[in-house]
């Protein structure tokens, strides 16, 4: 099996969904490629099949269903459809990478991000998953974050709750050399049709580049981005 999760059945059923989605099979080469037995296999793929995560081809074969489809289609997200649009236009506008990051407890994940065409970036992977201590974008995330967040994340910060104030009244924040050295970054808050903070958007690059107060330079384009991405929401 690919993956333990420790719930036994669970994995099975996993392992089956991925053998029949590799190329759809009937019950003997189901049992041949997971190498479960028969009855189990069976078992399986016929309750897999009853809540249309499996479904059968015109010979018979078990294939993935069509709530496989339903599901990922359920799930789009409208943030990173809107930033398809938005992210380009910024890194257009300012000549640096960009980011999205999202909260998730303590932590910033960055679940977008565009590389300059040429020159020095400030590369940051997809699913990167990032402390809220440090950098413009955990600020952000943080200075519209509930109480126990703040709490357990300041004392190991390196900025300050007066700083979380200034970002939230700025609507903005900055840093200099906090996440990694030689590296600036400004960001700003995404919100939904509520109001809520759902992620911040960032510019970051080489300071040498892109200077030791990013937010002078680079605020207006970003709280524009933020506006056209929450509009988009």
């Amino acid at each position: 099996m690919r993956q333990h999760s420790g719930i036994g059945v669970l994995d099975k059923a996993v392992f089956v969904l991925h053998t029949i989605g590799d190329s759809p099979c009937g019950l003997a080469e189901l049992c041949d490629r997971t190498g479960l037995p028969r009855a189990t296999a069976y078992r399986l793929a016929a309750a897999l099949e009853v809540h249309r995560l499996l479904g059968r081809d015109d010979q018979g074969r078990w294939r993935l269903g069509p709530a496989v489809t339903e599901l990922a289609a359920n799930v789009s997200d409208p943030l990173l459809a809107a930033s398809a649009t938005v992210l380009p236009a910024l890194r257009a506008a300012t000549g640096e990478s960009v980011q999205l990051y999202r909260r998730e407890g303590t932590s910033r994940v960055c679940v977008a991000a565009l590389e300059p065409p040429a020159g020095l970036r400030d590369t940051v992977p997809v699913g990167s998953r990032l402390p809220m201590t440090a950098g413009s974008g955990a600020k952000v995330l943080l200075a519209h974050s509930d109480p126990a967040t703040q709490a357990a994340v300041l004392p190991n910060a390196k900025f300050s709750d007066r700083v979380l104030g200034e970002v939230r009244r700025r609507g903005w924040a900055q840093s200099v050399a906090e996440r990694e050295p030689g590296v600036a970054s400004v960001s700003a808050p995404v919100r939904d049709s509520r109001g809520v903070v759902v992620a911040a958007i960032s510019v970051s690059g080489p300071i040498d580049r892109i200077g030791r107060r990013p937010g002078a330079r680079w605020a207006t384009d970003l709280l524009a981005a933020a506006d056209e991405l929450a509009r988009r929401l």
